[in-house]
């Protein structure tokens, strides 16, 4: 017996998929690579995912209803293709992004995605490539801080997947939950749907190639870090603090917990935001509202490094509120300062990554 190429065809146009109800011609799902060696038979079938729930049944029908329709005693060897490919394994995520820091506060308030902002620009502007994404699910403000809240990220099918493109500003590609919900309504997920939404803002967007990943995190500890430190790699942690004794009690907190056993992430070092007021008018002039040095003698005593003291300056406030970062106007103090963090930033990664062994995640308990 003779067997071509239509019979094979018109034996699969008998077998239906059951997404549909189309059958297997109909739906294109023959890939272009039909074998036919005497009676051995060889194809792909194309599935839209890896992990589609018909595919075993629709294989077994399909070599069931070549060897009724052909002959029973063809051999019958069928592949499977899916159209979208299966995300990365957790190890295998951002292959093309060499650090990765969690940039962290205790409590809310105390500027840290102010210093975020400005730190990943002064990155930027140092020559680095840097990817950041704002993992504040509740409270996303990067959209806002960086001008671009009209912006709406879109896919595009890279390797077989459909990743989003993140959006790209003074040189920094940034992601963030706020660019996907009205800015007008709350945010009410539980934790597992705001965690599910994060690791799709890691694991399936397009980061390419960079030399800082930075992590705008919640405030205090929660299901989002977790799922951080369960998920990524980080390289190291930068805590962010007012000089204020409540706030330094919630930055031992979160200070604790990246260096717990079962953690084990780095602390780069420790921001104090808001270090002292200077008013335009008086630029030498320096009041301690919050108290002073109150950062300076927890990194002293924590044996970690100060990065930074960012003074309280009313055009900090106003340039966010505006969406260009302090960080943009280098001559002016806080520009300096901004610029000497992000400086700073680099040689404690360096120095760490000299030092120490790469973070591996935590393993997930089961």
């Amino acid at each position: 017996m003779t067997i071509y190429p239509k019979l094979i065809h018109d034996a699969l146009a008998t077998v239906r998929y059951p997404g549909n109800g189309k059958n297997i011609m109909e739906n294109e799902m023959l890939e272009d690579d039909l074998r036919i060696d005497g009676m051995k038979v060889s194809f792909s079938l194309i599935f839209e995912k890896e992990t589609d729930p018909f595919k075993k049944s629709v294989v077994k029908a399909a070599e069931a209803a070549i060897k009724t329709f052909v002959h029973p005693d063809v051999e019958v060897t069928i592949g499977t293709k899916a159209k979208t490919a299966l995300p990365p394994e957790p190890d295998k995520l951002l292959p093309g992004v060499k650090n990765i820091i969690a940039v962290s506060s205790g409590k809310g308030g105390v500027g840290k995605s102010t210093v975020t902002a400005n730190l990943a620009i002064g990155l930027a502007k140092l020559g680095y490539r840097v990817g950041l994404l704002d993992t504040d699910i509740f409270g996303p403000s990067m959209p806002k801080m960086f001008g671009v809240e009209e912006a709406r990220p879109y896919a595009e099918q890279i390797d077989g997947r459909d990743l989003i493109i993140p959006v790209e500003k003074y040189g920094v590609k940034l992601l963030s939950i706020g660019f996907f919900v009205d800015p007008e309504q709350a945010t009410l997920w539980r934790g597992g749907m705001a965690c599910n939404a994060l690791k799709q803002l890691i694991s399936e967007a397009a980061w390419g190639e960079l030399d800082y990943f930075i992590l705008d995190t919640p405030p205090g500890t929660s299901d989002i870090h977790l799922t951080l430190i369960q998920t990524l790699g980080i390289t190291g942690a930068v805590i962010v603090s007012t000089p204020q004794q409540v706030a330094l009690a919630d930055a031992r907190k979160g200070i604790n917990m990246y260096m717990n056993d079962k953690v084990n992430v780095p602390i780069l070092g420790l921001v104090e935001n808001m270090a002292w007021f200077t008013p335009a008018e008086l630029p030498e002039n320096k009041y301690y509202i919050f108290g002073k040095d109150g950062c300076k003698n927890l990194a002293e005593e924590l044996n970690v490094p100060l990065l930074a003291q960012i003074p309280l300056i009313q055009s900090v406030c106003e340039t966010g509120d505006q969406g260009a970062p302090a960080v943009l106007n280098p001559a002016s103090p806080e520009g300096i300062a901004f610029m000497s963090l992000a400086a700073k930033v680099v040689t404690q990664v360096d120095k760490r990554n000299v030092e120490m062994a790469p973070t591996q995640r935590v393993a997930v308990q089961k």
